[in-house]
C-alpha cells in the first residue's frame, strides 16, 4: 500500500501556490481556459487577493483582509476574478513524460471541487475523465507568466512537438 513511513513523511513534499484535484469535462470552455474551483482558486491566489483588498482600501491590514476571505465576502470574489484575469496557471498530469504533460491555461472560477478542462486538450496530458487528477501551479514571477503565455498556453500546443501531427482532434464521443 501507500502507507509506508518513507512515503508518508520522507518522500512527500508540500509546494506553495499549488493544488490538486480531479478533472471533469468542461466542453463550454475555450481551449486555453480551465475551470478552477473557488476553494482552490482562493487558496492559490490568496496573497494576491489580500494585496488587492489593501490596495483598493477595502481592508486596512492583512488581518482584516484574511478575515474577509474567511467570511467569503462578495468583494473577495470580485478581487479574485480581477487577479485571475491577468494570471495564467499551469496544469500538470503526472507522469510528465513530454512537454505537453504540463500546459498553461487562463483560469475561470467554477462551482464544485473539480478542475474543468476542454476535452480536446486531454490527449497532450494523456488524461481522461474517469477519475484522473491534475496538479495546478501558479507561476509567480512576471518572467514565468510571460513564458507560460508564449510557450505553454494550450492553444499554442496544437501539434505534436515530436512529429508535427495534430494533438487536438475530436474522438469518438465528441463526434456524437
Amino acid at each position: 500500500g501507500k502507507e509506508g513511513r518513507f512515503r508518508e513523511t520522507l518522500l512527500g513534499k508540500r509546494v506553495d501556490y499549488s493544488g490538486r484535484s480531479v478533472i471533469v469535462v468542461g466542453p463550454s470552455l475555450s481551449l486555453h481556459r480551465c475551470g478552477l474551483p473557488r476553494e482552490i482558486a482562493i487558496e492559490l491566489f490568496q496573497t494576491f487577493v489580500i494585496r488587492g483588498l489593501i490596495r483598493q482600501h477595502l481592508a486596512s491590514n492583512i488581518g482584516v483582509a484574511k478575515s474577509q476571505i474567511r467570511e467569503k465576502e462578495p468583494i473577495v470574489w470580485e478581487i479574485l476574478q480581477e487577479v485571475m484575469q491577468g494570471h495564467p496557471v499551469l496544469l500538470n498530469r503526472a507522469p510528465t513524460l513530454h512537454r505537453l504533460g504540463i500546459q498553461a491555461f487562463q483560469p475561470v472560477l467554477v462551482e464544485g471541487r473539480a478542475i474543468c478542462l476542454h476535452p480536446l486538450v486531454c490527449k497532450g496530458f494523456n488524461a481522461d475523465f474517469d477519475g484522473d487528477q491534475m496538479a495546478v501551479h501558479v507561476p509567480l514571477s512576471l518572467e514565468a507568466q510571460v513564458e507560460a503565455r508564449l510557450l505553454m498556453f494550450s492553444h499554442m500546443n496544437l501539434l505534436s512537438p515530436a512529429i508535427g501531427d495534430p494533438i487536438s482532434v475530436p474522438t469518438q464521443d465528441m463526434l456524437m
